[in-house]
């Protein structure tokens, strides 16, 4: 966790640097003025510090305003550098282009203040628009035929939220758009693949009850994800129990007597010492012949498990977010959003996620609630 600190002050402090530098360039800044930048910028880069300082010292109308600040901020220099680089990355083509024709294109080259605008104006104006679509919950349909549903029930549906990160941003009117579409829907069976609270949990027990009055008829499950150990594994074992979830850890059911359903905790329990049980042994001592739904927070299948589930649940890449940002979130997860075949007989299928982490913002990645309609091949 801590090298993973590190890594992000250091990035996140070159791309400060490097919009200083565009800004240095475009424009002739007085003393004063740079001197607010640096204070400003500085505080933007200990944003997520002085939130979590802020919170815990009891500064909670603070805490948030410098999570809005700071975050928003976030999404707008992650794509500012973006479109920059990108310009940057065109002007060094046309450099070349220049140098091997002998053509001079240095009014093209040099025009500092329009390479500052220009990102500047879209960065903005996407964050925008971002704020909008994370507001915009879609739901996703995923239909499976099997003969694993018991041919009286004849469909079984069930409902995946994931990533909602309850805390300072994602408040009560966005859980409440949330539980009003779940509702909307009746699901039989309700889960939870993790992130459902932030790594800011203070004063969270007040959203229990939209989700505690969600009582679906075969249950409601739900997994960790790395931010409930972040925030703290006992105070969010505490909420989601409060909320109705039965939390698998290590654990598998067969609800109702119609589905498996097995859960385990996500990987960044070790360092906490948190060991999780193997996913083939879990699995292997399931009664054969029911549907078996695996709920594993990251989407990381364990080659050994397959065949053993029919249908692994994931969530934790949120599609990227904020394009681009989904193109670094593929090269850690390959697999990294929608439906997959791993086997014949064994899927995965990784959720967008229902709300979000750090900044308030999506920008071509929207929130989902996933529909899961299990129908016995009886009907086809």
């Amino acid at each position: 966790m801590s090298l993973i600190l590190a890594v992000y002050f250091l990035l996140y402090s070159l791309m400060h640097l490097y919009v200083c530098l565009k800004a240095r360039r475009a424009y002739r800044f007085g003393i004063k003025t740079e001197i607010f930048f640096a204070v400003f910028m500085t505080a933007m880069v200990f944003a997520p510090v002085i939130v979590r300082l802020s919170e815990n010292a009891g500064h909670a109308y603070f805490a948030r305003l410098m999570a809005y600040t700071g975050y928003t901020w976030m999404a707008a220099l992650f794509l500012f550098f973006s479109i920059s680089v990108f310009i940057d990355f065109c002007r060094l083509c046309i450099y070349a282009a220049g140098r091997m024709s002998k053509k001079d294109f240095s009014p093209v080259l040099y025009a500092h203040k329009c390479f500052f605008v220009v990102p500047l104006m879209c960065s903005l104006s996407i964050v925008a628009y971002g704020y909008h679509e994370a507001g915009q919950i879609k739901t996703e349909h995923l239909i499976i035929h099997t003969d694993k549903i018991p041919k009286e029930i004849k469909r079984l549906k069930i409902v995946q939220i994931s990533d909602i990160h309850l805390g300072l941003i994602v408040r009560q009117e966005s859980l409440e758009k949330i539980t009003y579409e779940i509702r909307k829907i009746n699901p039989d069976i309700l889960v939870s693949t993790g992130d459902i609270v932030d790594g800011q949990i203070n004063h969270i027990n007040e959203f229990v009850d939209p989700l505690k009055n969600i009582n679906p008829p075969y249950g409601k499950f739900a997994v960790t994800g790395n931010h409930e150990f972040y925030a703290g594994i006992e105070a969010s074992l505490d909420f989601m129990r409060k909320a109705g979830f039965k939390v698998l850890r290590g654990v598998s059911i067969t609800a109702g007597g119609v589905i498996n359903i097995a859960g385990v905790d996500d990987a960044a329990g070790r360092p906490y010492k948190h060991a999780g049980i193997s996913e083939n042994v879990l699995l292997s001592g399931l009664p054969k012949g029911y549907f078996t739904v695996l709920l594993k927070h990251k989407p990381v299948v364990d080659r050994a498990a397959i065949g053993l589930f029919d249908l692994q649940l994931s969530g934790h890449t949120h599609k990227g977010q904020i394009f681009p940002f989904n193109f670094i979130t593929k090269l850690f997860f390959p697999m990294y959003n929608g439906f997959f075949k791993l086997s014949d007989v064994s899927y995965l299928y990784v959720s967008r996620g229902s709300g979000t982490w750090g900044p308030p913002v999506r920008f071509l990645a929207s929130p989902e609630i996933t529909v899961i309609e299990l129908v016995n091949t009886s009907l086809n």
